[in-house]
């Protein structure tokens, strides 16, 4: 988890929690994410039951989000079963999932219909969480990179061209569902690799994207996979129908999310304090020595021991003092110049489930 981007939490209900069941759920999260601002969370009900969680959590005054499980990238027509951006948006969606596994492998979605989604999505300002990952066989094969790659790349002029960039999920097929999980450091190769990608296209698309895990994401493993840097919350299946375990990962998304905050403002601290200028020493004639950072200190050294000398060789004697040289040193400042290149620290800094 990167500081620089909050952590997202996001529950797909997929074909479950409609109407009362949904309502129930709905409060409960809503009081679950509460207690926790650091975190944006969203939940994904049925389309049934969209409008009427919509309701319940406005009435809890939450701020969590409301996400349809897919859309048809038509606003309207002759579409029998399907449901457009306007549809979604009167209900109360204002987020999307798209390009799950289940509907690339069972309804047959490709890439490039989960590209016109997003381009709709886009258009009417609807945030996008698009789904993508490989399958056991295609893992097995060593094609993971491959197949997310074409997946990320058919996708990746729409991912920021909305008004808020657009969230990747990273769900390895296997792992949905099974109870099978990516290992941390396996989770974390992937979402790098993904992120890299997006830096092709753009550094800032790269560095405000956030990558969500998604397969079996539960209490019990999502620390783990949620303290790797480039990962930056959870699409979560199954532990997104009970609300205390949902509520559960919010809180491990918060506690890490606070925890890189303090160690930034630590870092932060560090930094500041190795740019500061050291008190001036004393040398022992009574001379001051103006102590700098900016790497030139035998320099600065030597140019005052000089003065020291000076000052023992020449007790009272105004004039030599007067031509030391020390008036064009001083005005001579060009270390000063060095010191300014100490603005370069800034550069260090770092570009940032569905079971």
């Amino acid at each position: 988890m990167n500081p620089a981007r909050r952590p997202l939490i996001a529950g797909n209900w997929k074909m479950n929690a409609g109407g009362g069941d949904g309502c129930a759920l709905a409060r409960g999260v809503a009081k679950a994410a509460a207690a926790h601002g650091e975190v944006d969370v969203v939940v994904g009900p049925p389309f049934t039951a969209i409008a009427a969680v919509a309701h319940e959590l406005e009435m809890a005054k939450s701020a969590v989000g409301v996400a349809a499980q897919n859309m048809h990238f038509e606003t309207s027509g002759a579409f029998t079963g399907e449901i457009s951006t306007p549809m979604l948006q009167d209900a109360g969606a204002r987020w999307v999932i798209l390009g799950h596994s289940e509907r690339r492998h069972i309804f047959g979605e490709d890439d490039e219909t989960v590209f016109r989604k997003l381009s709709a999505a886009n258009a009417a300002d609807m945030i996008a969480i698009v789904c993508v990952g490989e399958t056991l066989d295609q893992r097995e094969a060593g094609q993971t990179l491959e197949v997310v790659g074409e997946q990320i790349r058919a996708v990746i002029d729409e991912l920021g061209a909305g008004s808020r960039p657009a969230v990747v999920a990273y769900e390895p097929v296997w792992a949905i569902g099974t109870g099978k999980v990516a290992k941390p450091e396996d989770a974390q190769e992937i979402h790098a690799a993904i992120r890299a990608l997006l830096a092709e296209a753009s550094p800032e698309l790269a560095k405000q994207t956030r990558i969500l895990y998604g397969g079996s994401v539960k209490p019990n493993n999502a620390e783990g996979l949620l303290a790797q840097p480039d990962i930056d919350g959870a699409l979560v299946g199954g532990a997104a129908l009970k609300a205390d375990a949902f509520g559960k990962l919010i809180e491990i998304a918060a506690k890490l999310a606070l925890q890189g905050k303090a160690d930034e403002t630590a870092d932060a601290g560090e930094q500041d304090g190795a740019k500061k200028v050291a008190p001036d020493e004393v040398t022992e004639e009574g001379n001051r020595v103006e102590v700098k950072d900016d790497g030139d200190d035998d320099a600065a050294h030597d140019t005052n021991d000089e003065e020291g000398e000076g000052d023992d060789e020449d007790d009272g004697d105004d004039e030599d003092d007067g031509d030391d040289g020390d008036d064009e040193d001083d005005g001579d400042d060009g270390d000063d110049g060095d010191d300014g290149d100490d603005g370069d620290d800034g550069d260090d800094d770092a570009p940032s489930s569905d079971d």
